[in-house]
């Protein structure tokens, strides 16, 4: 008696008196429950059909196998080999599993970033548009606003306002509105209160070993036949080094693993100033074809213009990012400098006269971010207001353009560079309190940089040279000098890495030079010998 679903021989059978056939009861009772039918012949079928079959318990005789131990050992073995089997299945289903729910995350994760900044840009245009539609006069309400196409890529919302000219000929601009002060004063307290409890981290690099450093490698990032590095920037959290040079194109590079990321080429002349804005991932260049771009970085390391911006009339020649990451403001040889909006890159406020004489060529946001400091090819530093744009003080004294300045994180020191060297200025008393001639006067001073922690700062023209910080009564010891390896006796910009780990230079040839501890650099032998 065999049953006619298992094939096996019962160990309770019944019999179905419609059709007579043999099942296991267990079986045909799961197979009633669920379908209601006979399993072979289709048939209405119910458990009143099903007659127990009553026989005999028949003991079931071990397997031949079973008698013997080298038979018990192979059943075992047959038993272990089906587990190990049915154990890999399962990894395998498990890992196949991970990377599914992975790929969904990520992809959650990326709809989840694209939805935000979708709603960002939307807020952002209905603000625009809100402004433009209070400030447009009466005349001109039935006009549209125009669509300004950046790059070719994208269209952005721009307010009506910014194509109204003024009586005076000029643009007229929306200002910087009060929400914005709040925003740029509520940042300005929060860094001062921090300042004060902040420490020199206990990382940052020695005096001794600053005292021992020399070149570790060379990198050649431009063209050769435009060679030039004009200015440096050094992202914050990543070791990632942009170059602007005379060649046009801007250079980003991994310090770490000795590669160009990306080339970013757009601008008709020389690249003169550039910065990087961490918070977005963009980097902003100014040029001598008298524009303004900003970049924004893509997942793959790639970066694309967003926006051009084309409100000055002269030589880019500074730009400087706010605290805040939001703002930035670019200073150019028309006399005028430029409060803009990052996000939407729309100028929010323009500052100056347009003047054939003087001109802006440096720039720089004091850190806690209500005071910008420009300085002008007619030797004079002019420190702003920002929430009024009105300038507060002068600094006069040097000869020749301020070719550079850079406030100190602690507050209280400005540096500033021109053709008679470096001048340190007190804010808090509005003086000059020390002055350093490094070289001769026909050798304009290029570059100076205070590092993060305020404690050393470099000076570049034709050598480097790094001094301690110190304050007002107390000498600035010297204590290192760095030569310019690059033949062409003119350092353009000097900056320092993070914790003052490493200097990264550059010069009037091709090449980006890093200053360090010999043997920091893994890219030593393998960059050296191709950057000459």
């Amino acid at each position: 008696m065999i049953c006619a679903i298992s094939g096996e021989v019962p160990d309770e059978p019944v019999v179905s008196k419609r059709s007579g056939l043999l099942f296991e009861r267990r079986l045909i009772e799961r197979y009633i429950e669920d379908h209601g039918k006979c399993p072979v012949t289709k048939e209405e079928l119910s458990m009143d059909d099903i007659v127990l079959v009553k026989t005999n318990k028949v003991v079931r005789p071990r397997p031949l196998q079973a008698a013997s131990i080298p038979g018990l050992l192979g059943i075992f073995q047959n038993e272990w080999d089906a587990l190990m089997l049915s154990n890999f299945a399962l990894e395998q289903q498990l890992h196949t599993a991970r990377q599914e729910l992975s790929h969904a995350l990520y992809q959650h994760d990326a709809a989840c970033r694209v939805i935000a900044r979708l709603k960002k840009e939307r807020d952002e245009s209905r603000a625009l548009l809100a402004l433009a539609e209070r400030q447009i006069p009466a005349s001109m309400a039935g006009v549209a606003p125009a669509a300004v196409v950046s790059n070719g890529k994208r269209a952005l919302l721009d307010t009506a306002m910014e194509d109204e000219i003024g009586p005076d000929g000029k643009k007229i601009r929306p200002g910087i509105n009060p929400v914005m002060i709040d925003e740029l004063t509520e940042c300005n307290t929060m860094l001062s209160a921090q300042r004060k409890k902040r420490q020199v981290p206990p990382s940052l690099a020695s005096i001794d070993e600053l005292e021992r450093y020399t070149q570790i490698s060379s990198h050649p990032l431009h063209k050769t036949n435009k060679p030039g590095i004009l200015s440096m920037d050094i992202h914050p959290s990543k070791d990632i080094v942009a170059t602007g040079g005379i060649d046009t194109n801007a250079v980003l590079f991994d310090r770490t693993s000795g590669q160009i990321l990306c080339t970013l080429a757009g601008h008709s002349k020389k690249i003169t100033t550039l910065k990087f804005v961490p918070r977005d991932e963009l980097v902003v260049t100014g040029s001598a074809d008298k524009t303004v771009r900003i970049w924004q970085g893509g997942e793959e390391g790639n970066y694309s213009c967003i926006h051009t911006l084309k409100d000055h009339t002269a030589e880019v020649e500074a730009v400087t990012v706010h605290a805040t990451q939001k703002y930035f403001v670019t200073a150019a040889k028309d006399n005028t400098w430029c409060f803009y909006d990052i996000s939407t890159g729309s100028c929010l406020s323009q500052v100056g006269e347009a003047s054939g004489q003087e001109g802006y060529t440096s720039a720089s946001f004091h850190p806690d971010g209500l005071i910008l400091g420009t300085g002008t090819t007619e030797a004079v530093v002019k420190i702003w207001d920002v929430k009024t744009q009105s300038n507060v003080a002068k600094f006069e004294g040097h000869a020749g353009p301020v070719t550079a300045m850079s406030f100190s994180e602690n507050g209280y020191f400005l540096a500033t560079a021109a053709l008679d060297g470096v001048k340190l200025w007190d804010l808090r008393k509005l003086r000059n309190f020390r002055t350093f001639s490094p070289y001769d006067s026909d050798t304009p001073t290029n570059s100076v940089e205070f590092d993060f922690s305020g404690t050393y700062l470099a000076v570049a023209g034709s050598d480097i040279r790094v001094y301690q910080v110190a304050n007002v009564k107390t000498e600035w010891n010297l204590i290192k000098t760095l030569p310019d390896l690059s033949g062409t006796g003119k350092v353009t910009s000097a900056k320092f890495g993070t914790d003052a780990k490493y200097i990264a230079v550059g010069s009037m040839d091709r090449n980006l030079r890093i200053f360090g501890l010999p043997g920091d650099d893994q890219m030593d032998d393998d960059a050296k010998p191709s950057a000459e």
